[in-house]
């Protein structure tokens, strides 16, 4: 079969691991095809965590021991080790398959690589690489959790092309277009988390939920950065409080808030997550290590300004989406999306890798991973409320 070909099944397959978006935290989005002289007979997508992997249901779906020469396709390597569902190196070799084409590698220290060797020594032909690239972008999330055992905190911008997010009277709705704006909510359902400030949740009163035409509204959980604990003192509750979802937002916030408003929080079955802080800021660091404790793998923040520039200011900004429209102010005192430091050389600036473009229409769309500078510069006159 020649490489094309290969490509094209590997769509496919990856098209099953979409199919799952954001349903198999902290497990990876992974699609499975088992082929027969050049026909797809099985399929199969990675269940909720603790269910079957991709493997193993594209196995299951055959319903009988695949016709010799069979070649089954995965977006990524198989688990080579004994977890809560078995290896599915094992699965696969007692199938009597003795074909495999992978997608990306398994990016699990546990895993990395060892799959494929396992399965080589069973004397089963593996082709790798197949669309690696795409297959691994698939899975920003679990691959950040399983090499760094924390979430993945990103964030969310929506600018001109000179960066504003605002104009100087606070006009903002909307700088993006409407294809922008739908890919967001793409990514909301993505992440199992999603994070604003205090005064986004005043000002906007958004419902942080993914509202997607033909799917039903999924809310994440909803997180709002209140060191003081602003959004309850009006007797008007913002949505995030009052709606149905209210029991999937989390307040994150510190003493100086008051314990008073904390119960209250409470008994209204909103989750408070405070913690000690000698000002009115939570320290990213310590969000971050709460995140893990509760296997959130990932936070999709989006705004504050004051907030998105803290995240950078902490380094604790892993990676970021910025959609551009193709509109700018040229207005020094228009509203920027980041501001807090003041490098003086360009190896002083922030930087992003594995960089990937869309285009939404006339808007577009730049991400990928953030990589600090060695030294950065800290502008310690920059100061701001979320």
């Amino acid at each position: 079969m020649s490489a094309a070909e290969h490509e094209v099944l590997m769509r496919r397959a990856l098209g099953l691991a979409r199919g799952v978006w954001g349903t198999t935290h902290p497990n990876p989005m992974v699609g499975a095809l088992l082929v027969e002289d050049g026909q797809v007979v099985a399929e199969g997508a990675t269940a909720p965590d603790g269910g079957p992997h991709a493997e193993r249901l594209a196995l299951l779906a055959r319903g009988k021991p695949p016709r010799p020469g069979a070649t089954l396709y995965v977006t990524m390597e198989p688990c080579s080790t004994q977890g809560r569902t078995g290896a599915c190196t094992d699965a696969i070799i007692a199938s009597g398959i003795k074909r495999v084409v992978t997608g990306a590698t398994d990016p699990n220290p546990a895993h990395d690589g060892k799959g494929c060797e396992v399965l080589r020594a069973a004397g089963i032909e593996v082709i790798t690489g197949v669309l690696a690239g795409e297959c691994a972008d698939l899975n920003l999330i679990f691959n950040h959790w399983i090499t760094s055992g924390g979430p993945m905190l990103a964030a969310k911008s929506a600018s001109t092309l000179d960066g504003k997010i605002a104009c100087r009277t606070g006009d903002s709705q909307w700088i993006t277009n409407e294809a922008s704006r739908a890919d967001v909510h793409r990514w909301r359902r993505l992440f199992p988390g999603i994070a604003v400030g205090a005064l986004t949740v005043l000002k906007d009163n958004p419902r942080l939920t993914a509202r997607r035409a033909g799917e039903a509204e999924w809310c994440p959980w909803r997180f709002v950065f209140d060191g003081l604990l602003r959004t309850v003192v009006d007797k008007n509750l913002p949505a995030v409080f009052t709606d149905e979802f209210r029991e999937r937002t989390i307040v994150v916030t510190t003493p100086h808030g008051g314990l008073g408003y904390v119960r209250k929080l409470r008994d209204m079955g909103i989750k408070v997550w405070c913690f000690e802080s000698a000002t009115q800021r939570v320290a990213f660091s310590d969000f971050r290590k709460k995140c893990a404790e509760e296997r959130i793998a990932g936070v999709y923040f989006e705004g504050g300004a004051q907030l998105l520039s803290e995240l950078v200011r902490s380094r604790q900004l892993d990676y970021l989406f910025n959609y551009r429209a193709p509109l700018f102010f040229a207005d020094d005192k228009a509203k920027s999306v980041f501001g807090g430091l003041r490098p003086e050389r360009l190896d002083q600036g922030v930087r992003l890798v594995d960089v990937r473009h869309e285009s939404f229409g006339e808007d577009a769309l730049m991400r990928g991973r953030v990589v600090f500078p060695e030294k950065m510069l800290i502008d310690e006159t920059f100061f701001g409320v979320r």
